[in-house]
C-alpha cells in the first residue's frame, strides 16, 4: 500500500500496534496476578479499540496521501506546461500553508516568464527597430560612395557627397550614442552628479546652444522665469533632456515659428515648459511619442530616429520629476517637466 511506502507512517503504525499489544498484554498480566484468570471481554474491547484507532489513522492517512497525490498531479501538470494548474488549498493546516506557498511559487514563476517573454520581445523589436533606422543611412552612404568613385566627378559634387556622407554618418553617431545613453540609464550603470544648479543659466545656455539654428531656420526662443530659481539635478544630463525636448520642436515647426522656454517654483517643486506654436502632435500620437522609435504616420519627419524624446523622459525620470505632454493640431505643442524641490528631496 502506498501510504505505508513512508518509513514514518509505517513507524507510527508500529509504534500504536506495539502499544496496544504491550497495553493489552499488561492489563491481562494485572488481571492473572490479581484474579488467576483472563478476559475475554477485555481482549475483544482491546480488539475493537485498536482495529478503530488503526483503522482511522489508516483513512486519515490514505486520505492525506490521496491529496499529496492530487497535489504532485498538478505540480507535474505545470512542469509539462499548463503554467494555469494549481492546487487546492481552501483548508486550513499546515499542509495546505504548504500547497498555498508552493501556488504563489507558481504565481511568482509566471510572471518572471511573462517579464521575460516581454524582455525578449522588447529586444527582438529594438533589433528590428535599429535595423531599420540604419538601414536607410547606410544604403545612402554605399551610394554616396559609388558615386564618389567616379573619376570624372566635378569637385563641387564630390564635396557635395562628402558633405551628405558626413550628414548620414552624424545621424548613424547621433542613433549609437542615443541608444547607449538609454541602455545605461535603464540598467542604473549611470550615478548622476546632482548639485544644485541656477535654472535660468541653464536656459541661457540651452538658448546658446540653438542661436545658430533660430537664425538659420528663422525661428524664435523666448526664455521666461525668475532668475533665481535653483534645482538640485545633474547639469549636463537634464540638459541633454531639454536640448532633446527644444531640439524636436524645430524639427516640426516651421520658419518664423517661436519656442517659448519657462520655469517657476511651485510650492512643492519646479515646473519647467517647452511649448511651440508648430503643427501640433495627433491625438492617435500623443500616448505613444515616448516610445522608442516611434513613428508617426503623420509625422513628415523622415530624418528623425525616434529617440530624443524618450531619452528626455528617462533622464526627467532619473532625477525623480516627470514629464508629460499636451498637443492641439495647428496649434502647437507644449511638454511639462516637475521636479520636486530641494527640500523634498
Amino acid at each position: 500500500m502506498k501510504i505505508f511506502a513512508n518509513k514514518e507512517i509505517k513507524k507510527l503504525f508500529l509504534a500504536l500496534s506495539g502499544i496496544w499489544a504491550a497495553s493489552f498484554l499488561l492489563t491481562q498480566g494485572f488481571l492473572w496476578l490479581c484474579y488467576q484468570r483472563f478476559s475475554l471481554f477485555l481482549l475483544l474491547v482491546f480488539v475493537l479499540a485498536g482495529g478503530a484507532v488503526l483503522a482511522a489513522c489508516y483513512s486519515y492517512f490514505k486520505k492525506q496521501n490521496q491529496v499529496m497525490e492530487q497535489a504532485v498531479s498538478h505540480i507535474h501538470a505545470y512542469l509539462d506546461g499548463d503554467r494555469n494548474a494549481r492546487i487546492a488549498c481552501d483548508e486550513e493546516g499546515e499542509l495546505y500553508r504548504l500547497f498555498h506557498s508552493v501556488n504563489s511559487l507558481a504565481a511568482v514563476l509566471n510572471a518572471h516568464a511573462d517579464n521575460e517573454l516581454r524582455e525578449k520581445e522588447f529586444l527582438k523589436n529594438t533589433i528590428s527597430d535599429i535595423s531599420h533606422q540604419l538601414k536607410t543611412p547606410l544604403a545612402a552612404l554605399n551610394i554616396y560612395n559609388g558615386l564618389l568613385q567616379d573619376g570624372d566627378m566635378e569637385l563641387c559634387a564630390v564635396k557635395e557627397f562628402a558633405d551628405l556622407s558626413e550628414q548620414e554618418l552624424d545621424r548613424i553617431e547621433t542613433l549609437v550614442q542615443n541608444l547607449l545613453k538609454i541602455t545605461r540609464l535603464d540598467a542604473g550603470a549611470i550615478v548622476l552628479e546632482k548639485t544644485t544648479e541656477n535654472v535660468a543659466d541653464m536656459m541661457r545656455d540651452m538658448e546658446m546652444h540653438f542661436a545658430y539654428r533660430a537664425r538659420q531656420e528663422k525661428k524664435e526662443i523666448i526664455l521666461s522665469g525668475p532668475d533665481h530659481v535653483s534645482l538640485f539635478c545633474d547639469r549636463d544630463w537634464l540638459s541633454e533632456a531639454i536640448d532633446n525636448i527644444v531640439k524636436n520642436a524645430f524639427d516640426h515647426t516651421e520658419s518664423g515659428a517661436v519656442i517659448r522656454v519657462t520655469w517657476k517654483a511651485l510650492s512643492s517643486g519646479v515646473q519647467i515648459v517647452v511649448k511651440d506654436n508648430g503643427c501640433g502632435i495627433h491625438p492617435e500620437d500623443i500616448h505613444h511619442i515616448f516610445k522608442r522609435f516611434y513613428r508617426s504616420r503623420f509625422s513628415k519627419d523622415t530624418q528623425g530616429i525616434g529617440l530624443g524624446l524618450p531619452l528626455a523622459k528617462a533622464v526627467v525620470e532619473a532625477h525623480g520629476g516627470a514629464i508629460e505632454a499636451d498637443s492641439e493640431l495647428g496649434r502647437g505643442t507644449s511638454f511639462t517637466m516637475n521636479f520636486l524641490i530641494p527640500a523634498k528631496l
